[in-house]
């Protein structure tokens, strides 16, 4: 992997501001809670494509992949694991009544949101999605992946990589 990737830097940009545990652990919860609820209203529109009824939770899925591919291959298939699960389960929220999916829906979004709020506020560190909306929602999925391989001591020299760039960064703020 390249020093100065674009991976990299989207890693070291989202470990500054994720290096309290319980703000790490909230987030591996509260981000797939904020995609299902997002994935809820997407499946709502559904198309019917040589008798395969597709919807735009798929879609948003395939998205979210293609750009997860550019950035690594092995965090992008592992993203599949959980990313599908969630796909289908918004899929059949979807399904429900319009009342009781847009609950679930709202609930599921907003609720994820506070958790990361809370999350961060225990960091004492402004959350990404308030600097970067766009960038921190398309990117968030993946950084789950990211947040337990590491948990998980795999691919440690990239880790250890990411953490010397935040300190790196740490001391050029400082000084």
């Amino acid at each position: 992997m390249q020093r100065d990737s674009k991976l990299m830097d989207m890693l070291t940009g989202y470990a500054s501001a994720h290096q309290h545990p319980f703000n790490v652990a909230v987030h591996l919860v509260g981000i797939p809670t904020i995609m299902l609820g997002v994935f809820i209203v997407f499946s709502w529109a559904n198309w019917s494509v040589g008798g395969i009824t597709i919807n735009g939770a798929h879609v948003a899925l395939l998205i979210l992949l293609t750009f997860y591919l550019t950035l690594d291959v092995v965090f992008s298939i592992v993203f599949l694991v959980y990313a599908v699960p969630i796909t289908w389960l918004a899929t059949i929220i979807g399904e429900q009544p319009a009342a009781t999916s847009g609950t679930v829906a709202a609930a599921t979004f907003f609720g994820g949101y506070a958790a990361q709020f809370v999350g961060h506020a225990v960091e004492k560190s402004i959350p990404v999605v308030l600097k970067h909306p766009v960038q921190a929602n398309l990117a968030a999925p993946f950084f789950v992946v990211v947040d337990v391989f590491g948990f998980l001591g795999l691919r440690d020299e990239l880790f250890q990589h990411v953490q010397a760039r935040v300190a790196e960064l740490r001391q050029q703020e400082s000084a």
